[in-house]
């Protein structure tokens, strides 16, 4: 079947086409060189027809008139076209998700009453056993993370505590430090009594202080207090030289030969350095002369002696 308007276009491409032809027939005839005015009014008085036709004009802009109206009608036409099928698209979608929706909710409501009719629990007794059981368990969780947060409160408390303690014990030893300093540079001997009190206020089971603080009260002649110190830093460290030196050199000061000489010499199995102190000591003077106190003292003697 001829499609009228691609026939009417090729027409008027046809009758274009001649024009066109004829036109430049017409241009390629040569030009007069010149024309007076004689030539003009002869030519003019021999013509047989017009020069152009003004009708064809009009025919072929007619023509290309009623082809762009055609051509925007056809447009129009697909466009309508293309929109009721996207229309008729849409609405087949639309239709589809509704009754797929509708299906579901029919699957739900049946399997609903298939689950009723059998002897299970309605959807509401469902929905309060979750919740209970949510319930449950979140109660169960708050717990365990009470007990959790309990339990790390308590050693977060412990810790403090024992921070606490050091800090303490830190200040406590810088004072002792300096009460240690400040007995060193004392040069009277009650002077340094008070300050190994106040270490002792600070810390009651210091043996050095109780063994330089008997130190001190044999220097102000006072052995039987410095008898008691002496006792009483050994019971606090029975394995602690100086006490048992301490307590030799008070026994000497009274006249407890025996008991001194065995006190040196337990100072002495724990420590040699206390040999050359008890050599100079003027605590043992008067015990130079017994041979107990050589042997312990300088047990090589001898065997020079007799050598």
């Amino acid at each position: 079947m001829i499609n009228p308007f691609a026939a009417r276009l090729a027409a008027l491409l046809f009758l274009f086409t001649a024009l066109t032809a004829a036109t430049s027939v017409s241009a390629q005839q040569p030009a007069p060189t010149a024309a007076t005015a004689t030539d003009v009014s002869d030519r003019i008085d021999q013509l047989e027809e017009p020069l152009y036709n003004p009708f064809v004009e009009r025919y072929l802009l007619d023509e290309v008139k009623a082809l762009r109206t055609e051509l925007l009608n056809t447009r129009a036409e697909l466009i309508e076209k293309v929109v009721d099928k996207e229309l008729s698209v849409a609405d087949k979608t639309m239709s589809y998700a509704t009754d797929t929706v509708t299906y579901f909710f029919y699957l739900i409501a049946g399997a609903t009453s298939i689950l009723v009719v059998i002897g299970w629990n309605s959807i509401r007794d469902m929905r309060s056993q979750l919740t209970s059981l949510a319930e449950k368990r979140v109660n169960e969780l708050v717990v365990e993370y009470e007990k959790r947060l309990k339990f790390i409160e308590v050693q977060l408390q412990q810790k403090s505590d024992i921070i606490n303690r050091n800090q303490e014990e830190i200040e406590r030893t810088n004072e002792v430090h300096s009460l240690w300093l400040k007995a060193s540079q004392e040069t009277s001997q009650q002077n340094k009594i008070t300050a190994y009190d106040q270490i002792l206020d600070l810390r009651p089971d210091d043996v050095e202080a109780l063994s330089y603080k008997a130190d001190a009260v044999l220097e102000m002649q006072e052995p039987l207090w410095a008898i008691s110190l002496c006792l009483r830093a050994l019971k606090l460290a029975p394995d602690n030289g100086h006490p048992h030196y301490q307590l030799a050199c008070a026994y000497a000061e009274i006249g407890r030969w025996e008991d001194a000489i065995h006190s040196l010499a337990k100072a002495i199995e724990i420590s040699d350095a206390y040999r050359d102190d008890a050599s100079v000591d003027p605590s043992f003077s008067r015990l130079r002369d017994y041979e107990a106190f050589n042997l312990a003292v300088h047990p090589e003697e001898p065997e020079t002696t007799d050598s």
